[in-house]
């Protein structure tokens, strides 16, 4: 829910720093079968009933391959590289812990989430935590609207989205991007 809130209020920033939502429609994505593949095969391995844990944790760390096929597709979206960046450093965190995110019980209990709760968690406190640092260490206090945990990895998605939302939709906060390379320079160097 994290990123979802940062890409609506990113969303609707647009219009208020001179941008039109509207240039979205003119982008023209490749591969996109492969982030609805990946999203659902997330979806299904933290919902989908009477899988067993490893089995979900299977699906977590598979969609990831699979959505870094429609970002190397797309890698010159603006902001693509970014959220690769902030993927594939969740994507490590993930796969070190036996596919579960690390989660500073810190950040549970600032939160309001349990910490070992019954049942499989896509994030958690776990014992000996590797790559602790990537895991899901900040947290949205219980007391506001959607608290939850997050990482370094959701940081960077969440920047990289907003600013090539911006930055396609011509948003005064991010110079506009026409979606062709800049022009060499003129002239004697």
């Amino acid at each position: 829910m994290f990123l979802v809130a940062v890409i609506v209020l990113g969303a609707l920033a647009v219009p208020l720093a001179g941008g039109r939502l509207g240039a979205l429609a003119d982008l023209r994505l490749r591969r996109a079968w492969a982030i609805y593949a990946a999203l659902g095969l997330a979806v299904l391995g933290v919902n989908l009933p009477g899988l067993p844990d490893g089995v979900r944790s299977l699906l977590l760390v598979a969609a990831y391959p699979v959505g870094a096929v429609f970002l190397a597709a797309n890698r010159r979206v603006p902001g693509v590289r970014l959220v690769a960046l902030g993927a594939g450093l969740n994507l490590l965190a993930i796969a070190a812990n036996g596919g579960v995110m690390p989660a500073s019980p810190e950040a549970l209990a600032t939160a309001g989430l349990p910490i070992g709760g019954p049942g499989f968690s896509n994030s958690d406190a776990v014992a000996d935590p590797r790559l602790a640092v990537l895991g899901d260490i900040f947290a949205i206090p219980a007391s506001w609207p959607l608290s939850n945990v997050f990482s370094v990895g959701d940081v960077l998605i969440g920047v990289g989205l907003v600013w090539g939302l911006h930055r396609v939709c011509g948003s005064r906060l991010v110079p506009r991007w026409t979606g062709k390379p800049a022009a060499p320079p003129s002239g004697p160097p």
